[in-house]
């Protein structure tokens, strides 16, 4: 079976938050497509919530506007099972419950998408990989920043991205896409 592992779907990526990505909103629509799609065939959607602790950053404060779900994203009854997860590491399964609870409803899959494609997502997908569970990501459905290193060079939020998921694959992630109509 296959679950939705909906990754730091969070305020703090929008254009307002301390982590903006710049396809934030284009990003939000096929994570709502998604979610609407596992709900639709009663999936369990894993939440995953990314909490820092105060002294370590001002992005991601538990109880902050930038620590809350994205508009519109949010658990709901009478599909699937749903839970949230919240997590202080990159990696949802750390410290989490998330692979007991996956592994008590039977789920062998998981389909990701969510924030930063380099970080968390990225890390989750890993984790994943390692624990025996076969991993997709919807590329459309996550993001990424810029960043910049003295040695290393730059890429844009969107070369980023890229590589981050290539690097996936070549680890035998697949990339599935949802393609959203446009209304």
């Amino acid at each position: 079976m296959e679950a939705l592992l909906v990754v730091d779907a969070q305020n703090e990526f929008s254009p307002e938050g301390l982590r903006a990505v710049p396809n934030h909103a284009s990003a939000l629509e096929t994570i709502r497509a998604r979610v609407d799609r596992a709900r639709e065939a009663h999936l369990p959607i894993a939440w995953m919530q990314h909490h820092n602790k105060p002294e370590e950053s001002r992005a991601f404060v538990p109880g902050s506007w930038g620590a809350a779900l994205s508009p519109g994203l949010a658990l709901e009854s009478g599909f699937g099972p749903e839970q949230l997860f919240v997590k202080e590491e990159f990696g949802a399964f750390t410290g989490t419950g998330l692979e007991v609870w996956l592994r008590s409803l039977g789920v062998s899959d998981l389909l990701s998408v969510g924030f930063f494609a380099h970080m968390c997502v990225s890390t989750s997908a890993r984790e994943a990989l390692v624990r025996g569970f076969g991993v997709s990501v919807d590329p459309d459905g996550t993001g990424a920043r810029d960043l910049y290193d003295p040695i290393a060079g730059r890429q844009s939020a969107d070369e980023v991205r890229r590589s981050a998921l290539l690097h996936l694959t070549n680890m035998g992630v697949r990339l599935t896409r949802l393609h959203v109509m446009a209304e």
